[in-house]
């Protein structure tokens, strides 16, 4: 199990390798020469920049909304095969670029591995959540998020590797960057004909047989084991159950209930709102024009600019680390959200002051070559930054939006997500270049005032998670003020669930777990994790299979 979710959460490998090596390879001097980029004005040049950058997160929007009909009908294996087979064309295509034939096939290139990272942001946490154990799943989910980090670093080392040993007369200077798109993209394609479909998929589409050999192989268990045949008959149990909170197995039915069903449009709202905040933070600014940050820090030289874009690199990922194995499951989602967000102020308030005060860039204009005392005071708050935000607004989102929606309609609000995620970063990725350029500290100002606003925002509107069982999810919303919903949720879980669980249990017996059977048990709309409480409650009954 653990290699099937590394091979699947391998795909973001190629998004973070992206977002590190593409705004440092478009700012080498071989790269503006090949392309003409140096003979531009500056505005001209921060537009193709933001282009090249942009074009990526434009095509992972739509292939998020593609790939969503491609998992749900098809299935999460073949979705994952065809979106690794995107991201190889795309790579390969990339490669095709020259002063001869111009951008076009970099601009045609990126927008394909767009497409098939779209695809893998919203099917592989999918994947990976379905297969695995309950009591790691959390682990081999947040494999997603260190192997974004792990690919940002590679990416901003090799800019930095190829600049010291290449001369930028030589076209393979910028070639080499865009070539190692292939290795991890290559991977990641061939791994998928490997791994076998998600259980649970196979389950939602009555293939028991297949799920129970497929859930065989993941646990390396015999089928006849005991232990492998109670997960599989929970898991058809639970399916079934939310087939009937659903109401059918028809395609649009979770767009009914995602659309038109209030409390779940405010939910999403919320969800998707994380995303703006997220990007209002100044990440997706920082990540992908970091030479251009750190050059407004007084830094002179590419050489210079591309080393502390690495180190950056590496404090994200180790903030990463840092989040995924001690922050998230002991301070919480809300807490680590709220608290970090003062120290990230701080540190742009005095990036943009100083910015402001002193104008390093016109003195690097002016031919000075060493960085004052200020700006490295500059440099160093933005790794600072990077710390706070990493263990705190950087994976925290995903892990929120992944809790709390119900699982008959979780894979089309993770598509739904996926899109908000990229939309936002194709906002800053193809204006913030020219926004450093046009308002210079004041941008910076921006991100600092955001990060004041938004921890009151999120105090007042999101609940806490941490802690909370799925199946409590429900009572977290627009019941209790949000800074009590944690603790109201947690109450009427004890009181209602439990007991309710009990009396199922009773209701069910214990012969589900040998044979095949039609077991008759009662659900009640009121208990929907959608949170429909418009309708009044009415009984339905369903038959669930059990295997042996």
């Amino acid at each position: 199990m653990v290699l099937c979710a590394l091979t699947a959460a391998f795909a973001a490998v190629i998004i973070g390798y992206d977002a590190g090596f593409i705004g440092g390879t478009v700012a080498l001097d071989s790269f503006q020469i090949e392309f003409g980029i140096d003979k531009l004005t500056a505005k001209q040049a921060a537009n193709i920049s933001s282009n090249v950058v942009s074009v990526f997160q434009a095509g992972a929007f739509w292939g998020a909304i593609f790939f969503y009909p491609v998992g749900e009908l098809i299935g999460r294996k073949i979705g994952l095969v065809i979106s690794g087979f995107f991201l190889v064309l795309g790579a390969g295509i990339s490669l095709h670029a020259s002063s001869a034939h111009g951008l076009g096939p970099i601009y045609a290139g990126r927008v394909l591995t767009g497409i098939g990272v779209g695809g893998c942001s919203g099917l592989a946490p999918i994947y990976i959540s379905e297969s695995s154990p309950t009591l790691i799943r959390g682990k081999l989910v947040g494999l997603w998020e260190i192997s974004w980090q792990v690919g940002g670093v590679v990416g901003y080392w090799i800019n930095y590797g190829v600049l010291q040993h290449i001369p930028s007369t030589e076209s393979k200077q910028w070639l080499i960057p865009f070539a190692i798109q292939l290795i991890p993209s290559g991977f990641f394609f061939f791994g998928t004909f490997f791994i076998p479909e998600s259980p649970r998929y196979l389950v939602f589409k009555n293939k028991y047989e297949k799920a129970k050999k497929n859930l065989s192989f993941l646990r390396n268990l015999p089928e006849d084991h005991p232990y492998l045949n109670h997960e599989l008959n929970n898991t058809i149990k639970d399916i079934e159950i939310h087939k009937l909170k659903l109401g059918s197995d028809s395609f649009f039915e979770p767009f009914k209930k995602v659309f038109f069903q209030k409390k779940i449009v405010l939910r999403l709202l919320l969800s998707t709102s994380l995303f703006v905040m997220q990007n209002g933070s100044g990440i997706n600014a920082i990540t992908y024009y970091s030479p251009t940050v750190f050059k407004s820090f007084g830094l002179n030289g590419t050489n210079a600019g591309l080393q502390s874009t690495g180190i950056f690199g590496i404090l994200k990922a180790f903030a990463s680390l840092v989040w995924l194995f001690y922050i998230v499951e002991n301070f919480g989602r809300k807490t680590a959200l709220v608290w970090c967000s003062l120290p990230c102020s701080l540190c742009m308030w005095y990036i943009g002051a100083y910015i402001k005060i002193d104008d390093p860039a016109a003195k690097v204009a002016a031919g000075q070559t060493k960085q004052n005392g200020g700006g490295k005071a500059a440099q160093a708050m933005l790794y600072i930054w990077t710390i706070f935000y990493g263990v705190s607004w950087n994976g925290t989102p995903w892990v929120i939006n992944s809790e709390i929606f119900s699982q008959e309609i979780r894979t089309l609000t993770q598509a739904i997500n996926a899109c908000a995620n990229w939309f936002w970063a194709f906002v800053m990725g193809r204006w913030s270049g020219q926004a450093l350029d046009a308002i210079g500290y004041k941008f910076y100002f921006i991100f600092a005032t955001c990060m004041v606003v938004f921890p009151i925002i999120v105090y007042f509107l999101y609940p806490e998670t941490k802690g909370v069982p799925l199946e409590a999810i429900d009572h977290l919303f627009f019941k209790v003020p949000a800074w009590r919903s944690r603790a109201y949720a947690l109450e009427q879980y004890r009181i209602e669930y439990e007991s309710k669980l009990a009396a199922a249990t009773k209701a069910i017996g214990e012969n589900g777990l040998s044979s095949f059977t039609n077991e008759k048990y009662t659900i009640s709309e009121e208990s929907d994790v959608g949170g429909n409480d418009e309708h009044p409650a009415k009984d339905k009954t369903a038959d669930v299979p059990s295997i042996q």
